[in-house]
C-alpha cells in the first residue's frame, strides 16, 4: 500500500538522525565549554544480544568541563518564625568537606570530596542576621537556616491637625 511505504520512508528519514548521532557527537564537544551542560545516553541491543550504551552531551561524568556541579538549592521562607532555609542536594560528600559562607547579600555553598565538587552562589532576597546561621547535613541534603532581620519601616507618620 502507498500509505505503508510512505510511512516507512518518513520513519527512516526521521529516525536516521536520531540513531546515527556519531556525526553530531564531535560538534557537541566543540561547543561544550560555552553552552549549558546536558547529558544523555542511548541504549540499543547489538546483534549478539548485548546492550550498547552511547553517551552524549557536554556533561559526561569524568570530563574536566563537568568537575564542578551546581547543586539544586530550594529556598523556604517561614515568616512566622522569621527564618529562611536553604536546602541543597549535595550527595557524595562528607560533612567536613562542606563550606558555607554568607557574603554581601549572597550565600555561597561549596564542597569537594574526591571526584564530587559542588559550588553555588545564592542571592539572598531578604535581610538576614549573619550571627544566627545554622547548617546541618544528612543523607546528601544540606540545610542552612538563616534568621531574618525584621525590617523597620523607614520614615515617620505625621498626624494632620
Amino acid at each position: 500500500m502507498w500509505f505503508d511505504n510512505e510511512f516507512d520512508r518518513m520513519f527512516r528519514r526521521l529516525s536516521d538522525r536520531f540513531f546515527n548521532m556519531d556525526d553530531d557527537f564531535e560538534q557537541m564537544w566543540t561547543r561544550a565549554k560555552t553552552e549549558p551542560y546536558f547529558y544523555g545516553y542511548t541504549l540499543t541491543v547489538g546483534s549478539d544480544g548485548r546492550p550498547i550504551v552511547r553517551q552524549y552531551g557536554n556533561a559526561i561524568p569524568g570530563l574536566a568541563a563537568t568537575d564542578v556541579r551546581e547543586p539544586f538549592v530550594d529556598e523556604v521562607v517561614d515568616k512566622d518564625n522569621k527564618t529562611l532555609k536553604l536546602i541543597a542536594e549535595m550527595p557524595g560528600v562528607d560533612k567536613k568537606d562542606i563550606k558555607v559562607t554568607i557574603e554581601d547579600k549572597h550565600a555561597r555553598i561549596s564542597a569537594e570530596s574526591g571526584a564530587r565538587k559542588y559550588n553555588a552562589r545564592i542571592p539572598l532576597k531578604y535581610k538576614i542576621d549573619e550571627n544566627f546561621v545554622k547548617a546541618t547535613y544528612a543523607n546528601g541534603i544540606l540545610e542552612v537556616s538563616l534568621k531574618l532581620v525584621e525590617e523597620k519601616p523607614k520614615g515617620k507618620t505625621i498626624a494632620v491637625e
